[in-house]
């Protein structure tokens, strides 16, 4: 019997910037599936991760929850008891199903309302992805997703044929999908990229798409080393980045990266070009979990809320339902698919249903102020964002500092106005109205008494070797073991990571420290 609900796929990459998408105005990348979605649907210029890290914004993005109301900050254990999206979407009849990274942790095979899965994450021996390339006689190959530690921001060849590259098998897979869906069910794919998150190993001959010599070096506006937190000169330590910088190298990196988005939007278009005529009646979203800063003021990684790593693509297509070639900057969240799918779904939602917007309402101008809110880490290492997509403020607790941006002035994020007496009042109106966010919901560990809580001042150590990180794949030691006489054992301990998170953080409880894989992230 044909449905009359329609179906919905969500893209979703990782580490993806904001600005890594021709039709967003990049004048260099190509990306001609994504500009095709840009213009058959509409663009939200401003949408903001509610955690810039990899398992807090899909923790949040999963349960429809700010992180301080799910209690994830970073990449550490969610609470996996509660409800998902993908569950109530099963309640009204999809057939829900996903493709490659979800990041669910502690369970990474966790169905949380999937009734299928095609299982890809790091650092995974056994999952779906590797069991692939053994069949194709490429088990042998170790770093399958690239060489990481020491390589994580190198570019990369990659050890695999592009037909068999984790961003091919994703599109495979979701493909496979939808050739053997019940057809008279609607349908739910999420199809999970891990790319362009670092390492940035692309295949041949996409690794040649572009060249270094294109490349603008990274943007270093004057004094920008005061626009930096904490958490930046932590991720530089341990990413390997903070010794000096190449700009040929960096020039290079962000080719590679590019490159890795490339090859991403020629699988998706494969997966577009499967749905075929259900195309009309599929509710489309592309978006990330976060960006990256590739070198941008001095810095590299997420967990930064200035928008190279905290601002992120979101491009939705519903014929009917958003217009073609549609932009809106009215500010967006992760947290907003929750209600947008339900909505879709004929869903009827509650005041007991988690918080957020349907993006028809966003892009629909409904609303004639809204804030959007994003947070990474917590107590004396956490960082605050609020903004209503002109004005955006932040803070660190780790640093005791503020900033404020104007983002139609200033878009680039170049100049903090948070001290200077002409913005005191917007600087005091966006820190009250995040303070008030914290104390309506009872979260102590951020504010007390009206303000933001005081905490004793974490610290990097100065030696240059202190912190680096290794995340050598499960078979390293064994490999190396079989070198004989010209075998060495590994000099770290696979704890090392988490402990010197741990150790910089200050964090008191072992449940928030992250593990030795995520760590680097």
């Amino acid at each position: 019997m044909p449905h009359s609900l329609p179906n919905i796929l969500l893209v979703f990459t990782d580490q993806q910037r904001y600005d890594s998408i021709a039709a967003l105005g990049n004048p260099i990348i190509r990306t001609p599936t994504f500009d095709r979605l840009a213009r058959e649907g509409t663009v939200f210029e401003r949408c903001y991760t509610p955690s810039p890290v990899c398992v807090s914004a899909r923790c949040s993005l999963v349960t429809g929850l700010q992180p301080h109301r799910t209690g994830v900050f970073d990449n550490t254990a969610m609470p996996q008891n509660l409800p998902s999206f993908m569950e109530r979407l099963r309640e009204r009849g999809y057939q829900t199903h996903g493709v490659g990274k979800m990041h669910f942790t502690p369970d990474p095979r966790r169905m949380w309302g999937f009734e299928s899965r095609d299982l890809s994450e790091e650092g995974m021996e056994d999952d779906d992805f590797k069991e692939s390339l053994r069949a194709a006689g490429f088990g042998h190959v170790e770093d399958a997703n690239g060489v990481r530690g020491e390589y994580y921001y190198i570019p990369q060849v990659s050890q695999l044929p592009a037909h068999l590259h984790n961003s091919h098998w994703v599109a495979d897979r979701s493909i496979d999908f939808l050739r053997r869906r019940d057809k008279t069910r609607p349908f739910f794919l999420w199809a999970s990229f891990i790319k362009p998150h670092p390492p940035f190993e692309v295949p041949t001959p996409w690794n040649k798409l572009y060249r270094g010599a294109e490349m603008l070096p990274p943007f270093r506006p004057e004094g920008c080393e005061n626009l930096l937190t904490f958490w930046n000169r932590v991720q530089n330590r341990y990413k390997y980045r903070d010794a000096g910088q190449d700009d040929h190298l960096l020039r290079t990196m962000r080719a590679a990266y590019y490159a890795q988005v490339s090859f991403l939007d020629y699988n998706l278009g494969r997966i577009l070009a499967a749905l075929g005529e259900d195309i009309h009646h599929t509710l489309i979203v592309v978006t990330s979990d976060h960006g990256e800063l590739l070198g941008d003021y001095g810095s590299f990684g997420k967990r930064c809320m200035l928008d190279a790593a905290a601002r992120v693509p979101l491009i939705a297509r519903w014929p009917g339902h958003f217009t073609s070639g549609g932009r809106t900057a009215a500010p967006a969240s992760l947290i907003d698919l929750w209600p947008t799918f339900l909505s879709a779904a004929g869903y009827a939602c509650s005041r007991a249903d988690p918080e957020g917007a349907t993006l028809m309402a966003v892009a629909g101008g409904r609303f004639a102020h809204r804030y959007v809110f994003s947070q990474f880490s917590q107590k004396r290492t956490g960082l605050y964002l609020i903004t209503d997509g002109r004005w955006k403020y932040s803070y660190s607790a780790a640093d005791r500092k503020e900033w404020l941006f104007d983002l139609h002035l200033d878009p680039r994020e170049s100049h903090n106005l948070a001290y200077n007496p002409a913005y005191r009042r917007k600087t005091v109106e966006l820190r009250e109205e995040l303070i008030a966010r914290f104390e309506r919901d009872g979260y102590a560990d951020a504010v007390e008494h009206g303000g933001w809580r005081v905490y004793p001042t974490p610290d990097l150590p100065d030696d240059p070797d202190y912190g680096l990180l290794y995340q050598d794949a499960p078979l390293t030691q064994q490999h190396i073991d079989e070198l004989g006489v010209y075998a060495r054992p590994v000099t770290l301990p696979p704890e090392y990571a988490a402990e010197m998170l741990f150790r910089v953080t200050g964090q008191n409880e072992r449940e928030e420290r992250p593990s030795q894989v995520d760590a680097g992230e």
